[in-house]
């Protein structure tokens, strides 16, 4: 019965001025809404309007590789952007590797050809900006929004710009 599901993303502040993007899909656009305006506002967050946050954050592909893997940082910069990638980090132990959402596919299957392997490969909005939280109690109530957001059967995938 998927022909009755749509998919809706709801957007608001977090606690602390956090920007989240809701991505849901669900067959009843009223109960959805409702849950999760509940959730923003049991965290001292606040829904918004279509649009409110979407500028704080720019369409992107991520691939995450585990550093462990694949120890030749160099090797693994020069072949991300060879393939088309537009940026590459070293993290403590994976490197991520940002393309435009156009190049995300040809960049993912050139690696592979490649025979890397991946923790993880996304397609979606990724912050422009960052915002800390400095007061621990702000901090908790963020998290559990993000817990309880994750939580509901209709959410696919909450984004926001939270650096934790």
């Amino acid at each position: 019965d998927s022909e009755n599901f749509e998919e809706i993303v709801y957007e608001g502040y977090g606690p602390g001025g956090v920007a989240v993007m809701v991505r849901t899909l669900t067959d009843n656009r009223n109960r959805t809404a409702g849950d999760v305006r509940h959730i923003f506002d049991k965290f001292g967050g606040n829904m918004g309007t279509n649009g409110c946050v979407a500028f704080l954050f720019q369409e992107k592909g991520t691939i995450i590789i585990d550093r462990e893997l694949y120890e030749d940082e160099e090797a693994v910069m020069m072949d991300a952007l060879d393939s088309g990638a537009e940026d590459f980090a070293a993290e403590d132990e994976v490197y991520e590797i940002t393309t435009a959402p156009e190049e995300f596919h040809a960049v993912r299957d050139n690696l592979e050809k490649k025979k890397y392997e991946f923790v993880d490969v996304s397609l979606g909005p990724v912050p422009v900006t960052w915002t800390e939280i400095s007061d621990p109690e702000l901090a908790e109530k963020m998290e559990k929004l993000i817990d309880k957001m994750e939580e509901l059967d209709d959410v696919q995938e909450v984004y926001h710009n939270w650096d934790r």
